[in-house]
């Protein structure tokens, strides 16, 4: 019995990394971080959204359809748009704590121990 709840446990834990992956996975492009950076402060429609990211509507949508199947961004329809919002504010707020970090380490990277960085390609 003890060696079924141990493993039990066992898949749990694996299954918290599996779930942490997919969700990096989801923040892992440039362009995605845009668009949650973007929408940080209230929601915007597709059009708004394209006029402050360089890219293509196609490109674009994709990446939204993205992250609103993974629960990041919510949507809804106003007419003919479809008006774009958080979802996941814990989602953000990871998002920002590293990009802050990062642009930290840019900025300043002499004061930064190696120990202390978070991006180690900075130096």
């Amino acid at each position: 019995m003890a060696q079924m709840i141990e493993t039990d446990a066992d898949i749990e834990k694996v299954r918290v990394f599996e779930l942490a992956a997919e969700l990096f996975g989801v923040l892992a492009t440039p362009m995605r971080l845009r668009i949650l950076s973007a929408l940080c402060d209230k929601e915007k429609s597709v059009t708004q959204l394209l006029q402050e990211i360089d890219t293509t509507q196609p490109n674009l949508s994709q990446h939204l359809n993205l992250l609103y199947r993974a629960g990041v961004l919510a949507k809804r329809k106003d007419g003919t748009q479809v008006i774009y919002r958080v979802q996941s504010e814990k989602a953000v707020t990871l998002c920002r704590t590293v990009c802050t970090q990062i642009a930290i380490e840019m900025d300043e990277p002499g004061t930064i121990s190696a120990a202390e960085r978070l991006s180690p390609r900075i130096s």
